[in-house]
């Protein structure tokens, strides 16, 4: 039998309730694997052992009684450090919360208690989840499990690569432009965005809130599906939570996907593509035509102006969002400052990086007097045509599929002096968080250095069941998914 780090939550359960296997033998599994080989990738900020085998030993008990669980209980996962846990610390990567415990639970984490899932650690981000690569922390670089010299993909670098690794069957993170979708293609697993409002952002550190929304990562789509089943419902301490009952999205799997249509945005398909992307996404297009499905070339034109009203609607919410940071009330307060003018331009100062920095004054920017009718305004009426646009598409196709990044993952470095280059990392994924449609990203391929490729797949609101049982499908007719980093198969 593999390593128990290598098989599937889907393997695991059936271990796990046949006593084969108990939770504190899986955890081990994982910690070893982490011991061994988190230094090379560098995805944790925080590992939470000995908290993580006391509920290992918990959850045992419980197998042992005989009682009916939840499917993933047991499950170790790991959290992206923008999600709170409770006594724990939550820094966003950055250094201005460097030493700031959490006070109080997410709505996410008290659901995966509930569910009797085993917190594992916290992951490494982007600087308060901005970044399309994993290159903002302001305390490690998470590096591909595929290739060490390249990037994972931002802002959820570690807790792709995380999964990537086999640290953890699981993880979750936030997405915001892509955060979750755009390294899941990197990293070669499954990243999914749900509907706005599906999944609780309580307890979420704000980045743009009218574009936030937690969601899974996993190496399938059927374990991505359980864990929503997990985390997702309506949550009256998040007033943009939608009051929508949530189906059973592991039990709607397996539905027959003859006859559907699926648009392919030529903006995304013809000009500005990595041309081992463009061939990957016609082969996956080309095999859901032979299951039944059809697919054509339409054209989404507000696509192209999405790192535009990004680069001022995100940034703007952004500038509002970390105004609190003010090293005042909690968080890093710089010392040599002799008044509180000083106190607060030192202790930001000192506190947030260059990219947050960057955002925080080009959204400060597009909010004043003068420059808000230009600007911001402009880009809100654009996201209403956006809307428009999207929901007449959908009204005639049951998805749209696009490349999830349109080029591999690059190096480290390749990019970091060049923002036009890596904003236009996020060109494919940024609509979704716009328009608030559920989106997920699976793997569709690997390039000829053996980076891996990534497909999304949008639907439309609160159809999360019918996009990933479209990825299922495509994964029981694919391998891609059981794919290693080589650096896993020589252990």
């Amino acid at each position: 039998m593999k390593k128990l780090h290598l098989l599937t939550t889907i393997e695991l359960n059936k271990l796990l309730k046949n006593r084969t296997i108990t939770c504190q033998q899986l955890l081990h599994s994982y910690l070893e694997n982490i011991n061994k080989n988190e230094p090379k990738i560098d995805a944790f900020l925080e590992i939470y052992k000995e908290n993580a085998l006391t509920k290992a030993a918990q959850t045992d008990k419980l197998y042992d009684k005989g009682d009916p669980l939840p499917f993933l209980a047991g499950m170790p996962i790991v959290i992206k450090n923008n999600i709170c846990l409770k006594n724990k610390k939550i820094t966003c990567a950055s250094k201005i919360l460097e030493n700031f415990v959490s006070p109080y639970d997410a709505t996410v984490i008290n659901k995966l208690e509930k569910n009797h899932l085993i917190p594992l650690g916290a992951t490494n981000l982007d600087e308060f989840a901005m970044g399309s690569s994993g290159e903002n922390s302001a305390f490690k670089l998470t590096k591909n499990p595929w290739d060490f010299e390249y990037v994972p993909g931002g802002s959820c670098s570690g807790s792709a690569a995380a999964v990537a690794a086999h640290f953890a069957p699981l993880s979750l993170g936030s997405d915001t432009g892509g955060s979750i979708r755009q390294p899941a293609a990197l990293c070669g697993i499954v990243g999914l965005k749900p509907t706005y409002g599906r999944v609780s952002r309580f307890g979420l550190v704000a980045f743009a809130s009218s574009l936030d929304q937690i969601g899974p990562f996993a190496k399938t789509a059927q374990e991505a599906a359980h864990l929503l089943n997990v985390i997702a419902g309506h949550d009256a301490q998040d007033a943009t939570s939608a009051p929508v009952p949530v189906p059973d999205y592991a039990q709607n799997l397996g539905q027959d996907i003859k006859g559907l249509k699926i648009g392919v945005p030529k903006e995304l398909f013809e000009t500005g593509i990595h041309p081992e992307v463009k061939e990957a996404l016609v082969k996956a297009l080309e095999l859901l035509k032979k299951q039944g499905t059809s697919w054509e070339i339409i054209s989404l034109n507000t696509i192209k102006y999405s790192v535009a009203i990004y680069s001022i609607l995100a940034f703007a919410e952004a500038a509002s969002n970390l105004a609190r940071f003010d090293g005042i009330r909690y968080g890093f307060s710089a010392k040599d400052a002799e008044n509180l003018d000083e106190l607060y331009k030192k202790s930001r100062g000192q506190g947030f990086g260059d990219e947050v920095t960057t955002r925080i004054i080009l959204g400060t920017f597009s909010l004043s007097s003068g420059y808000i009718d230009d600007y911001y305004l402009k880009a809100k009426k654009a996201i209403l045509l956006m809307k428009k646009e999207f929901h007449e598409a959908l009204k005639k196709y049951d998805f749209i599929v696009t490349p999830t990044s349109p080029t591999p993952a690059f190096k480290i470095g390749e990019k970091i002096n060049d923002p036009i280059a890596m904003y236009l990392s996020d060109l494919a994924t940024e609509s979704a968080n716009y328009t608030g449609l559920p989106a997920v990203s699976i793997p569709c391929g690997f390039t000829k250095n053996n980076l891996p490729i990534g497909m999304q797949i949008i639907g439309n609101h609160f159809e999360e069941g019918k996009i990933l049982n479209l990825a299922d499908r495509f994964q029981q007719l694919t391998d891609y998914h059981t794919k290693m980093p080589e650096f896993l198969e020589e252990n």
